[in-house]
C-alpha cells in the first residue's frame, strides 16, 4: 500500500531558477515499472543511503482523542525540502523521494467517525492497527535493503509499526531516544497516537528507552508507572529547563547513553510537539528549541546503530496564523531536522 512519487508531483513542488540545482531536480525518484524491493535493489547500487517516506494521516491523533492536522505534515515538508539549494553541504544523489503510504480510504473512514461513540472511537482505533501495518511493510523492505528510511508526517503512532520493522529485520530488540513531551506509553487499549512505544515494548520489540523533555503535568500517573515497569528512563523539561538540575547537552548525553547499551538498532523519534511554538497536533509554548531538537537528530544519527529518523505530529493546520503560515513553519522545521540527520550520518562515528 505504497503510492509511488512521480515526476509529475515533484513539479508540483520544485521552484526552478537559471543557474541553480534545487534539491528536486537532484535527488532520485522511484521507476514506477518496478515493485518496491527491485527499487530499493537499484537505488542501492546507484549509491542512495536515505529513503524519504510519508503518511498523510491523522487518524492516530484523532484516535488518541486529539487534534487532527498530521496529515498535511508531509506535503508541508516537501514544499520547502525539495527547494532547498543542491550544492556540496549535501549528496542529493543519496537521496531517494519513495512516496508516500496509502492512506486516503482510513483518512475517510476518519471523517465520519463519532469519538464520543465508544463503539466508533474502537472503529477508528481498528483503522489506526490497519495503518500499522502497511507502514511496517513498506519499512521493513527498505531495512531489508540496507537503507535508512526518514519517516515523515501523521501521528506519533506510527512509532510502533517502524520499530516493529526494524526488529523483524534486525531480530533483535531495538532502543528508541524520543524527543517528546509525552512518553506515549498509555495503556494498550486500541491503537493510537498515544501508545506506540507501550504497544512495542509489550510485544517484545523494544529494549532501552528513553524520553528527553518529557513534561512532568503531561503524562498521568499511570503512564509513568507503567513507563518505570517497562525500565524506560526519562529526562524532564523540567528538570533541564526549570530546576536546571543539568545543563541540555548532558541530559542529551544520558540519552546516548542509555540508547548505546546492548547491541540493538537504535531508533531516533521526535515529536515535533516538544518544540516551541511548532504547528503540531498538541500546540505548546513551553518546549525546546528548532536548534535543540537539530542537535538532538545529529548527535543520535552520528551512531553507527542509529537507523531511522522519524518526525511525527507536525499540523500545519494548527497554526494560530493559519494554514500557510503553518505549512511555511512546519516545512522549514521538518526540513532542517531531515538535514540534521543526513549530515550526522555524514559525520557518522565508526564505532560505538
Amino acid at each position: 500500500m505504497l503510492n509511488f512519487f512521480t515526476r509529475d508531483q515533484l513539479n508540483q513542488y520544485c521552484s526552478t531558477r537559471d543557474g541553480e540545482e534545487r534539491l528536486g531536480q537532484a535527488l532520485s525518484l522511484p521507476d514506477t515499472k518496478l515493485n518496491l524491493a527491485e527499487q530499493l535493489a537499484q537505488s542501492k547500487a546507484a549509491g542512495c543511503r536515505f529513503v524519504l517516506l510519508g503518511v498523510p494521516e491523522d487518524i492516530g491523533p484523532r484516535a488518541n482523542l486529539g487534534q487532527g492536522g498530521a496529515d498535511k505534515g508531509w506535503a508541508a515538508f516537501l514544499s520547502k525540502f525539495v527547494n532547498l539549494q543542491s550544492n556540496h553541504f549535501i549528496a542529493a544523489g543519496q537521496i531517494l523521494l519513495l512516496g508516500e503510504i496509502h492512506c486516503v480510504d482510513l483518512q475517510q473512514q476518519a471523517t465520519v467517525v463519532d469519538i464520543q461513540q465508544p463503539q466508533q472511537l474502537s472503529q477508528l482505533r481498528q483503522c489506526v492497527d490497519t495503518l500499522d501495518n502497511r507502514v511496517a511493510a513498506v519499512v521493513q523492505t527498505i531495512f531489508a535493503a540496507g537503507l535508512l528510511p526518514v519517516v515523515i508526517g501523521g501521528g506519533h503512532n506510527n512509532s510502533y509499526p517502524i520499530i516493529k520493522a526494524l526488529s523483524q529485520a534486525s531480530g533483535q530488540q531495538v532502543n528508541c531516544a524520543n524527543l517528546d513531551p509525552h512518553s506515549d506509553f498509555r495503556p494498550l487499549e486500541g491503537r493510537h497516537s498515544g501508545n506506540g512505544f507501550s504497544y512495542a515494548w509489550h510485544e517484545g520489540m523494544l529494549k532501552h528507552y528513553f524520553v528527553l523533555g518529557l513534561h512532568e503535568l503531561k503524562n498521568s500517573a499511570a503512564t509513568l508507572a507503567q513507563l518505570q515497569q517497562a525500565g524506560g528512563e526519562f529526562c524532564s523539561y523540567q528538570r533541564i529547563f526549570v530546576r536546571q538540575e543539568l545543563n541540555y547537552q548532558q541530559a542529551l548525553d544520558l540519552c546516548i547513553d542509555n540508547v548505546v547499551q546492548g547491541s540493538g538498532d537504535i531508533g531516533i523519534e521526535v515529536d515535533t510537539d516538544s518544540i516551541s511554538l511548532m504547528p503540531v497536533s498538541a500546540f505548546t509554548n513551553c518546549g525546546i528549541s528548532v536548534q535543540a531538537a537539530e542537535q538532538f537528530v545529529y548527535q543520535l544519527a552520528k551512531l553507527p546503530r542509529s537507523r531511522y529518523l522519524h518526525l511525527a505530529e507536525a499540523a500545519p493546520a494548527q497554526h494560530p496564523a493559519g494554514l500557510a503560515a503553518g505549512v511555511n513553519e512546519a516545512g522549514q522545521v521538518l526540513s532542517a531536522l531531515v538535514l540534521a540527520f543526513i549530515q550526522g550520518k555524514k559525520d557518522q562515528a565508526i564505532a560505538i
